[in-house]
């Protein structure tokens, strides 16, 4: 089967340009850094634009899907606006979210607002811009949300989220789909919630059900064994209030591949099990096709981009490790610390070097924690080389900090040899900027 681009460790643009540096999007990663520092956010357009064709190829011969970005994974205005053009809906889980696609220009009908926690400020902003799936979570949200569409004369299409009782063999933190978890009606309590829609919130409007069964996914049946679970529930409730839903949320969570050991499934093979179980439950429940939504996230972005960083110093523990120090770590990239996970760089102006030592590389911040990659085989580093860590795009910049009052970094997006600024680097000015001193404390 063919490759897809969620396979490849590096985005697909990356080479060894004739000055020997690593360049990407047509653009020598050395000049980049020369031009906008580091720690630098790298896009690659080439790449984002490319692992959205092969999901749009992988479901072309099942008609009724709707792709809908999870926007969790990385949520930039330019970003947006290119997943937009790319014919992509967004999956949104905050006021912050809904209101970044909405200023890119966003057709708000194809977002959805899902969250297991969503503020009356939320709701309010999301009904007010016309966000057109709401995946409601719970039953304080279903009052919440009738509460606020009458007061606002409206009626809000919505799905309910269930926790199918799927558990997939991914890190403890993003596992969703099992039961024991925060997010999402329980089976047992569907029916309680689709006759508070039937009858008290006639401001609501259900059209089928959602369900998310975890992120970093490299299982394949999960996926039919989900569709099972949402058909079979649907027909169920079809049959017993006499509705007509028709509408499915699979969500997302297909795997990337991080490191070489890494062998997740390509968006042609996902799509091929996926459709096939739809044909399968369509023959065998006797319905229509029902309408799809899918939600990659870290699948669509996670590729394209890298981080860059420039090296600092360097210690060599008696009879133990090297540790070699860049100017992020795990304010830039929280992932190592959360969730163990691992990544793989290159020196971006010593690619060809022959000789090469077992490093670990380590972050600027006051924690020990902080190791974005152990024992890892590089060229020797000196200070002032520049560090490449690859597959970055997802869950870096979106889940940053300012921690030690650092600013973040800036992103760039690259293609065909030319480099635009996406997000500017934060300035010290920036980090003081909400801080207020009480004047009894001037005094």
């Amino acid at each position: 089967m063919t490759n897809s681009t969620n396979q490849y460790i590096k985005p697909i643009t990356t080479k060894i340009n004739a000055s020997g540096n690593i360049e990407i999007g047509g653009c020598d990663l050395v000049d980049l850094v020369e031009k906008f520092s580091t720690p630098l956010y790298v896009i690659d357009e080439a790449t984002l634009c490319g692992i959205c064709n092969d999901y749009k190829k992988a479901f072309e011969k099942y008609p009724k899907v709707r792709m809908m970005y999870a926007s969790k994974a990385l949520c930039t205005s330019a970003v947006a606006k290119l997943l937009s053009d790319e014919g992509f809906g967004f999956d949104t889980v905050s006021g912050g979210e809904i209101y970044t696609v909405y200023k890119a220009g966003v057709d708000m009908s194809k977002v959805l607002f899902n969250g297991n926690n969503k503020s009356f400020d939320e709701l309010s902003l999301a009904v007010e811009l016309g966000v057109g799936r709401f995946s409601t979570d719970n039953f304080f949200e279903l009052a919440l949300l009738n509460e606020i569409a009458q007061s606002k004369g409206k009626v809000v299409d919505i799905l309910l989220r269930i926790t199918p009782g799927i558990e997939c063999h991914t890190h403890e933190y993003i596992q969703t789909g099992h039961l024991d978890s925060k997010f999402g009606f329980d089976l047992t309590q569907i029916d309680e919630a689709v006759e508070l829609i039937l009858g008290e919130y006639k401001n609501l409007k259900l059209y089928g059900l959602h369900a998310h069964i975890g992120s970093q996914i490299f299982e394949t049946s999960i996926y039919a064994d989900e569709i099972e679970i949402l058909v079979k529930e649907i027909v169920r409730l079809n049959e017993k209030y006499s509705l007509n839903l028709d509408e499915i949320n699979i969500g997302g969570g297909l795997g990337v591949k991080y490191v070489d050991s890494d062998v997740p499934p390509s968006t042609f093979e996902i799509g091929d099990i996926i459709i096939n179980k739809l044909n399968e439950v369509i023959e065998k429940y006797n319905i229509e096709p029902p309408t799809v939504f899918l939600e990659p996230g870290r699948s669509i972005i996670s590729t394209a981009g890298v981080t860059l960083y420039t090296v600092g110093s360097s210690k060599q523990v008696p009879h133990g490790r090297k540790y070699v120090a860049v100017d992020g770590g795990m304010a830039d990239n929280p992932r190592p610390a959360m969730y163990q996970a691992e990544y793989l760089a290159e020196v971006v102006n010593k690619k060809e070097s022959e000789k090469t030592e077992k490093v670990t590389i380590a972050g600027r911040f006051c924690e020990s924690g902080d190791i974005l990659i152990k024992e890892i085989e590089l060229p020797e580093l000196d200070e002032g080389d520049i560090l490449c860590v690859y597959n970055t795009g997802a869950y870096n910049y979106s889940m940053a900090s300012n921690y030690n009052r650092v600013q973040k970094p800036a992103m760039v997006m690259v293609n065909n040899s030319s480099a635009d600024l996406i997000v500017e680097r934060e300035t010290l000015d920036d980090l003081i900027s909400h801080d207020i001193i009480p004047d009894r404390l001037r005094l």
